[in-house]
């Protein structure tokens, strides 16, 4: 993105004169207090909010410009974690993963098979009948990262991914997430928890009040 700016009301910016480059099998931890503009920069790379000003361009196609047919085809080659989950309500769990593969075309025999290997990894095969209202934070947590991630997205958001998990499980969902890296997917994860950040040893990009405070490279990273 390219001297993106966001307001929201009239002098009230989100977001201002952010330029960011994100190289593909990146990981980027993206922080700062609330209020900083976390979730603004993430649902502009989503295509779910358009900037005030500047470009925005993702998987090579610049999303300022894109018709509103264009966006829905961009959307399906990234993976999205929202912070409220936004799970269907009436589809069961299994229904709500195999969503990612159904849009894109995926046979059913293998949907299944790829949505119950998915839920399986992170300990959710017997929950695959049940509807999420039934379902503990936690578990609704898990089921929205399954759904992300099941389509080996070329883009992951996430945004604030481990904020229900315990302990234990947050360095699991860190693992899932952090090998999608390995395997060519460009991730950015919004968090708070520095202490999750610390260990991992990846990009940050801090953000205060709407603007990047700093950008630290991963160590080691010349780039």
């Amino acid at each position: 993105m390219y001297h993106v700016s966001k307001a929201y009301a009239a002098g009230s910016f989100a977001l201002r004169d952010i330029s960011l480059e994100l190289r593909r099998g990146e990981f980027v931890f993206l922080t700062g207090p609330s209020g900083a503009g976390k979730t603004s920069l993430l649902k502009l790379l989503f295509s779910a909010e358009e900037p005030t000003e500047g470009q925005i361009v993702v998987l090579g196609r610049n999303i300022v410009r894109l018709g509103p047919a264009a966006i829905p085809r961009l959307r399906r080659r990234i993976g999205v974690v929202f912070q409220d989950f936004k799970l269907l309500p009436r589809r069961t769990v299994e229904e709500n993963v195999a969503l990612s593969l159904e849009v894109v075309g995926t046979p059913p025999r293998v949907t299944r098979a790829k949505v119950f290997a998915m839920l399986k990894q992170l300990g959710l095969q017997h929950r695959r009948y049940h509807h999420p209202l039934s379902l503990s934070g936690g578990e609704q947590q898990r089921v929205a990262i399954a759904r992300a991630l099941v389509n080996e997205p070329e883009i992951l958001l996430a945004d604030e991914p481990t904020g229900n998990l315990d302990p234990d499980l947050t360095l699991e969902i860190m693992g899932l997430i952090a090998s999608a890296a390995t395997r060519g997917t460009t991730v950015v994860v919004a968090t708070h928890e520095l202490d999750l950040v610390s260990r991992y040893g990846k990009r940050i990009v801090r953000l205060d009040a709407g603007c990047v405070l700093d950008d630290t490279p991963a160590p080691g990273d010349g780039a």
